[in-house]
């Protein structure tokens, strides 16, 4: 799926609905740590390929789909956490976020601040810390 990319862009465009109702339910939902991680891993890589960017503005605009990155920011693994983040940060960076999504955001800002201040890598990496900081910021400035 990452090798491939105008195939599975052009699969995923005409499977979207299949696909990430399955994706959503059985592998980033799944209880399996490995599953669930390398299924974060994954669509975060998807998300931000190139090629995808019309089935990632899709995704980012679909409230069902923001509760999953937002459950696994909550997942006791880090590294599930922070690959929740990567796709988090598409759904605050959202310039034109459906008001739903800006509403659950809102109902949620406290919680999330406190995850994101929480969420910290093992060894320094200056791009993750921009991209969380400007999260953060988004987030904070959200208001009804």
């Amino acid at each position: 799926m990452t090798r491939h990319k105008s195939t599975v862009a052009e699969f995923l465009s005409k499977n979207y609905d299949w696909f990430f109702a399955e994706f959503n339910e059985k592998l980033l939902s799944s209880s399996n740590y490995v599953t669930a991680r390398q299924a974060i891993k994954l669509l975060g890589e998807m998300l931000l390929d190139r090629s995808n960017s019309g089935v990632m503005t899709r995704y980012v605009s679909s409230k069902d789909n923001l509760i999953v990155p937002m459950n696994l920011l909550r997942d006791k693994s880090r590294s599930i956490q922070i690959e929740a983040f990567h796709v988090f940060k598409l759904f605050a960076a959202n310039e034109n976020k459906p008001s739903e999504i800006g509403t659950i955001l809102m109902t949620n800002k406290s919680k999330i601040l406190r995850l994101l201040g929480a969420l910290k890598l093992e060894k320094e990496d200056e791009q993750f810390e921009a991209d969380k900081t400007e999260v953060i910021k988004l987030i904070a400035a959200l208001s009804l």
